[in-house]
């Protein structure tokens, strides 16, 4: 039985980690429709949270305390708000390869973290994985080292930000309340993205193509990506989780290929496998079983 649940718990984050994969997709689509990083944030959240409340007042989940109200408001309103402002500047300053392999240097950073302050067994197998899932990604992303200061800084801080993000929501969310915190936590990062187009000003999409994006980010790349990392974390443990995210690059570019029509790589190719390799080697289940 607790094989079974660590294989759903995989199965559940590497959905989470294709659908937000499939964000940049969107994201290109939504920029060629005229709107801006801030409009679009603001829009993925609030049409996210509006259907995630909707959600969860047609299956009459019980709300959390007011207390777990506020740690998951606050969770999105810092936590992700933060993590995604870092993200954003520091494609200000450095190329976006270098920007996602430093960010992709987070499922070390949450090993790290869940063996020091989660006191979670590191095996040989999860550093093994960790190892392929990290130079996979280093050979897909083919790290242009054209980086100013400014851009490693935003990049490092970026994943540091997502670590902590991961292990702080896997010790305050509890069990079966994916729906209920993630609503929360969205509703946390639209009303700071809201007050900062309050200051920066408001510019949604002008194309039908643009609004369609939208909603896909929306219900994909948040709700959906949101709700099955949280369930799927709660039966993997979140160095795990963090381990089976390292498909989200594979996604992305061979989504970017097929959809975008963008060249597939030699470099994408190999670098493709080494990340599937890691997550057969995450799907091991281990010999002790707690």
């Amino acid at each position: 039985m607790n094989e079974k649940k660590s294989y759903d718990g995989i199965l559940l984050v590497a959905v989470s980690a294709a659908s937000f994969g499939l964000m940049p997709i969107f994201v290109k689509i939504a920029y060629s429709a005229n709107t801006n990083t801030y409009s679009l944030l603001f829009l993925r959240f609030l049409v996210a949270t509006l259907f995630m409340f909707s959600l969860l007042f047609i299956r009459k989940l019980a709300l959390p305390s007011k207390k777990e109200m506020l740690i998951y408001f606050l969770l999105g309103a810092v936590g992700y708000v933060g993590q995604s402002f870092c993200y954003f500047t520091a494609l200000n300053y450095a190329s976006p390869s270098v920007v996602s392999l430093l960010l992709y240097t987070y499922p070390a950073l949450v090993m790290i973290g869940s063996a020091i302050f989660l006191h979670e067994k590191t095996t040989a197998l999860k550093v093994l994985s960790l190892c392929l899932a990290l130079g996979g990604s280093f050979v897909i992303i083919g790290a242009e080292l054209d980086a100013n200061p400014t851009g490693i800084i935003f990049s490092i801080l970026s994943a540091i930000l997502y670590s902590a993000y991961i292990l702080i929501s896997s010790k305050v969310v509890k069990p079966g309340t994916g729906i209920q915190s993630s609503a929360f936590i969205v509703l946390g990062a639209a009303v700071v993205y809201g007050m900062i187009n309050l200051f920066l000003g408001f510019t949604p999409p002008t194309q039908t193509s643009g609004v369609v994006s939208v909603a896909m980010i929306a219900m994909i790349s948040t709700v959906l990506a949101f709700w099955s990392f949280f369930t799927g974390m709660e039966k993997t443990g979140p160095s795990t989780a963090a381990l089976v995210s390292t498909l989200e690059p594979v996604v992305t570019v061979l989504s970017s290929a097929i959809i975008l029509s963008e060249r597939i790589t030699i470099n994408i190719i190999i670098g493709g496998g080494l990340v599937l390799a890691a997550l057969l080697i995450t799907a091991i289940p281990s010999k002790k079983v707690d």
